[in-house]
């Protein structure tokens, strides 16, 4: 732990030194300020904080945007890599490849985290700023089912991140990288609607992915659990990181 450690913060550095580094927390709290703005300016609707809060972070809200710009931010880090040669420089150390590649996985989830993290702090203040942090909910939400739906749109990010850093690898392009994180994500839904009818489909990734249909009770299809889809997720997240390690480690780099 303490050789792996550094890594993981050496990555962090990395990503943190880079002038893009604060586009997404800007977006994400300019969202939330337009998103406020117009509910207040607008909508008739009363809410408490929590229920604005709830609102923002659903896939309609911030989730999608989140994971986008998750995949935008991190999808050269094993491509550009590659793309720069500076990839040589970490391989010629005495860390192993796995080690290697494991603090960029660790470093892309805590930069995920972190976005979540911003997000609900933001959501939070901003609706308690506006709407009062005496009345929690109108709608009778609770802080469990604010948290939890947090939880679970980071798993539907850790979901398609880890696809496309499985697919950074493979490709060792940051365009293809982003290109092909994008288009899996804007499509899925699609993808899920065209193959609902065959009873495969349950199996898919993208079928699973989204937990928070779950919190109303409304399963995507016939049969399928909150504990199948986690059963799920967790298969998909352990093949696509056992794919990318074992082509990291064998993959030649000169």
């Amino acid at each position: 732990m303490r050789k792996f450690t550094p890594l993981v913060v050496n990555e962090w550095l990395k990503m943190s030194k880079k002038d893009s580094f604060i586009v997404p927390y800007t977006l994400i709290a300019a969202s939330i300020a337009g998103m406020l703005y117009m509910m207040h300016a607008f909508s008739q609707q009363s809410v408490g904080f929590l229920d604005f809060a709830l609102m923002a972070l659903s896939r309609n809200g911030l989730g999608q945007m989140t994971t986008l710009l998750v995949i935008i931010c991190t999808a050269g880090i094993v491509a550009k890599e590659h793309s720069l040669g500076t990839i040589k420089l970490l391989l010629i150390r005495s860390q192993s490849r796995s080690r290697i590649l494991a603090s960029k996985y660790v470093a892309v989830l805590l930069f995920t985290m972190s976005l979540f993290v911003f997000s609900l702090a933001v959501a939070l203040l901003g609706g308690g700023l506006i709407y009062g942090f005496g009345s929690a909910s109108v709608q009778g939400i609770g802080w469990s089912e604010v948290l939890t739906s947090a939880l679970y749109q980071f798993i539907y990010t850790v979901v398609y991140v880890t696809i496309t850093f499985l697919v950074s690898i493979l490709t060792r392009s940051t365009g293809a990288t982003i290109g092909i994180g994008m288009f899996i994500v804007v499509l899925e839904e699609l993808v899920v609607a065209l193959l609902s009818r065959y009873a495969f489909a349950k199996y898919l990734i993208f079928a699973n992915a989204d937990l928070t249909v779950y919190l109303n009770g409304n399963p995507p299809m016939p049969g399928m659990t909150l504990t199948f889809s986690s059963v799920v997720i967790a298969a998909y997240l352990i093949l696509f990181l056992a794919v990318s390690f074992v082509t990291f480690k064998k993959r030649d780099v000169a």
